[in-house]
């Protein structure tokens, strides 16, 4: 299969409205002009698009149209692309328009610079107010995790050097965050300022409890920020247990045993038991999830893949 200049990985949920458009924007962007293909990856859509997605690849070129066998999720449904990525540089795309696809123009030009990664910064962005929060929270903990500089703003819309791409795809995780291991298998990185759309159809897939899926991934499976923050709780509790049980020792010694003191011992019991239980919880989250890592080697399973004739 020979190299392309560009890859356009698309990830697809319940899209069927706009897949049309945006491929017919993609065409006329860079029609002509360079070598490219389109991946698009349908993560176990409930409505017609993948069914869309088979008649595009019939009579649109340079399409690459995977099914995913279930919902996987954005992350993982990405790392599928890439694996299908040719060109020597793969930008990523959402589904909804947001980002226009004339745009990527800009990406190609900066990276051509000399750069690992270019990231998309929105002009203004259309996002709702939960997808705001949830972006501020995910940008803390990407520079506390993986040393996000400050002046770096990470979005979807990116464009890298297949030598990025190629580093992801060899580290094996089940839990991918693609934000993050961009971060970590890139050197040169920066921004280009790029316009930003309203969604046209339908709305955002992302909620609360999305987003605490997503931040939930990012501390288990690449941080050991919870678990050492527990430990320094549990440390902390133990200490004031100490001191308690050293202060209520000299109280009886100097004073006497009395019987009073029912309820600070149930409290006492109470809350150190539910601690443990705590820690004991956090520590299962940890072995359950290296287990999943050890027990498979995809994140993903691919029921059926289209091509146009001409790829």
């Amino acid at each position: 299969m020979n190299m392309i200049e560009l890859s356009i990985i698309v990830p697809v949920f319940n899209s069927e409205g706009t897949l049309e458009k945006l491929i017919a924007e993609i065409e006329k962007s860079f029609l002509e002009k360079i070598s490219y293909e389109v991946v698009l990856i349908n993560d176990g859509s409930t409505d017609n698009s993948w069914e869309k997605l088979q008649e595009l690849s019939k009579i649109q070129p340079n399409i690459v149209a995977i099914n995913l066998l279930k919902n996987y999720g954005q992350h993982n449904a990405m790392m599928c692309g890439f694996h299908y990525a040719r060109g020597e540089f793969v930008v990523t795309i959402d589904d909804d328009l947001q980002n226009p696809p004339s745009e990527i123009a800009k990406l190609l030009v900066e990276i051509k610079k000399g750069y690992d990664v270019v990231f998309g910064r929105f002009d203004k962005k259309k996002h709702n107010n939960v997808r705001k929060f949830g972006t501020k929270v995910v940008g803390y903990l990407n520079k506390k995790i993986f040393g996000k500089p400050d002046d770096l703003v990470l979005t979807n819309f990116r464009m890298m050097r297949k030598s990025v791409v190629e580093r992801m795809i060899n580290y094996k995780t089940q839990y991918p965050y693609v934000p993050g291991l961009v971060l970590m298998f890139s050197e040169r990185k920066t921004n280009v300022l790029v316009s930003h759309k309203k969604r046209e159809i339908g709305k955002s897939n992302y909620n609360f409890i999305r987003i605490a899926k997503l931040v939930s991934t990012i501390l288990f499976n690449y941080s050991s920020f919870p678990i050492r923050f527990v430990s320094f709780v549990g440390f902390g509790i133990s200490m004031l247990s100490f001191l308690i049980g050293i202060a209520y020792i000299l109280r009886d010694i100097i004073v006497g045993v009395q019987v009073q003191g029912w309820t600070t011992l149930i409290v006492l019991i109470s809350f150190l038991g539910g601690f443990i239980i705590l820690m004991i919880g956090m520590l299962g989250e940890y072995i359950a999830r290296m287990n999943t890592q050890l027990s498979n080697t995809k994140s993903f399973m691919i029921k059926d893949v289209e091509k146009s004739e001409n790829i």
